[in-house]
C-alpha cells in the first residue's frame, strides 16, 4: 500500500452519530489513525441506526471503518483523565456534543490546549459554540431549515421535503475535516501551535446557498421552491419520458442549448437572439420546458439519453441504490468498495474521495466491534495490566 498522506497524525474522535464520526471517517481515509471513545454499553447510537445485520448497523460499517474502539465512560472522573491522557498524545482531537459537555467534563478547549499546546480541536455543533443559540439543541434537519435549504426543497405551493440524507451533518463533516486539514498545515508547515475549529451545522450548509442572499440583499429576492428545475438558470429540469422515467437534462450553457434544440428539431428556438443567453433563456424557462417536455414524451428515456449524449448534452438518468450498484462506471473509478465486517458480512460503501494521483487514499481494515482496541491503546498510555481490571471493575472502561 503506498504512503498514506495523513500517516502518522492521531486523531481522537468523541463524536456520535455523523457530523463529527464522518470528519474522522474522511481523515481516516488518507491514513489518520482514528482512536474512537464509545460509552460502555451500547456504544455509538449509530450502530443501530438504520437497517441492522445481526444487531449492527450496516451504515456503522461504512462510516467507521478504519477506526479503532475504546470504551471510555466520559462520565466518570477516572474516563475524563483517560481522554486527557490520550488527548495529551494525539494530534487532533473531534467532538460533536452540545457546547457546555466537554466543559462540563474538565475537557474544555482552553484545559487540552494546555495540556497539549500542540493539540487540534474540532468542535461541530447545530449553531456554534457563541451566538444566542449556542445552548439550542441542534441536529442537520434543523440546521437544513435555518441555512434556507429545507424552504426550497419540494414542489411550489407544497409544504417543504428532507433530502432523504442527513446533509446537514456530512457537510459539516467534510467542513470540519478542511478545518483540520487547515490547522495541521499552519502547526506543521508554518510553526504554528494547535487550534480550536467552531464548526456549526447551519453554517456549513448555508455556505453552499450560492446567491440566496446576495438576491435579497440587492433586490428583496426570496428564492421560493421550484421542484426540479433551476431557478433563473434555463434549461435545467427532470423531464418525464414515454416509458414512466425522468431524466435530467441541464441545457443551460449558450452552446449546449443550441445543440440541445438542434437535435429536438426545434432550430426555430436554437436561432432565436432572445435566447442566445442564460437571461434570456430564465425569463422563457416555462416555454422551455414545456417544448422539451413535449420532446421526451415521444421517446423511451434510454433514447433520450442516447440522443442527447450523441448530441453532447449533459443528460442522465435519476439513480436509485441498485441502479448505482450496477453502474460499471462507479466500479471503474473506484467508488464502490468491498469490506468484509467482524461478523462475515461483505458490505459495499463508498471508496475514497478526493482521488490523489500521489497518495491516495484505502481503507485500511474494517468497522471495529464495540470496544476492540480498549486494552490496546489505554496500554499505549502507561495503563497495565491491574490498572485495566481496576477501571474494568468500576465500569469505567469495557
Amino acid at each position: 500500500m503506498p504512503r498514506q498522506i495523513l500517516e502518522g497524525i492521531r486523531i481522537l474522535e468523541l463524536g456520535q452519530l455523523i457530523a463529527g464520526p464522518f470528519a474522522a471517517k474522511t481523515l481516516a481515509d488518507f491514513g489518520a489513525e482514528i482512536i474512537k471513545i464509545e460509552p460502555p454499553g451500547q456504544g455509538d447510537p449509530l450502530r443501530k441506526w438504520r437497517m441492522l445485520h445481526e444487531g449492527t448497523s450496516v451504515w456503522w460499517e461504512a462510516q467507521s471503518r478504519s477506526k479503532q474502539s475504546v470504551c471510555v465512560d466520559l462520565r466518570q472522573p477516572e474516563g475524563q483523565e483517560l481522554v486527557r491522557k490520550l488527548a495529551a498524545q494525539a494530534d487532533v482531537l473531534i467532538e460533536n456534543f452540545r457546547p457546555g459537555a466537554m466543559e462540563k467534563w474538565g475537557l474544555s478547549w482552553e484545559a487540552l490546549h494546555a495540556l497539549n499546546p500542540r493539540l487540534i480541536m474540532l468542535r461541530v455543533s447545530g449553531y456554534g459554540q457563541t451566538g444566542t443559540k449556542r445552548d439550542e439543541p441542534g441536529f442537520a434537519a434543523i440546521g437544513e431549515a435555518m441555512a434556507g435549504l429545507r424552504y426550497l426543497t419540494g414542489e411550489p405551493g407544497r409544504p417543504p421535503v428532507r433530502a432523504g440524507l442527513s446533509l446537514g451533518d456530512t457537510i459539516a463533516g467534510l467542513h470540519g475535516a478542511m478545518g483540520v486539514l487547515l490547522a495541521l498545515y499552519d502547526r506543521d508547515a508554518r510553526g504554528g501551535q494547535g487550534q480550536m475549529i467552531d464548526t456549526a451545522l447551519y453554517e456549513s450548509v448555508f455556505n453552499l446557498s450560492e446567491s440566496l442572499l446576495p438576491e435579497y440583499s440587492v433586490f428583496g429576492a426570496v428564492r421560493q421552491p421550484a421542484g426540479g428545475a433551476l431557478p433563473g438558470i434555463a434549461p435545467s429540469n427532470a423531464y418525464p419520458c414515454a416509458d414512466g422515467e425522468y431524466v435530467l437534462i441541464a441545457g443551460n450553457g449558450d452552446g449546449i442549448f443550441v445543440r440541445l434544440m438542434r437535435r429536438m428539431g426545434r432550430d426555430d428556438l436554437a436561432e432565436d437572439p432572445g435566447l442566445a443567453r442564460n437571461d434570456g433563456r430564465a425569463q422563457r424557462a416555462a416555454e422551455l420546458d414545456e417544448a422539451i417536455g413535449a420532446w421526451t414524451r415521444t421517446l423511451d428515456s434510454g433514447a433520450v439519453l442516447a440522443a442527447l449524449r450523441e448530441a453532447d448534452v449533459p443528460a442522465g438518468p435519476i439513480y436509485n441504490a441498485r441502479d448505482i450498484a450496477q453502474d460499471p462506471h462507479y466500479r471503474a473509478r473506484g467508488m464502490i468498495q468491498e469490506v468484509t465486517s467482524a461478523k462475515g458480512l461483505t458490505v459495499e460503501m463508498p471508496g475514497i474521495v478526493p482521488k490523489l494521483s500521489a497518495h491516495p487514499g484505502a481503507i485500511r481494515h474494517r468497522a471495529p466491534t464495540l470496544g476492540e482496541h480498549t486494552d490496546a491503546v489505554l496500554r499505549g498510555v502507561g495503563l497495565d495490566d491491574e490498572a485495566l481490571r481496576t477501571l474494568r471493575g468500576k465500569g469505567v472502561i469495557a
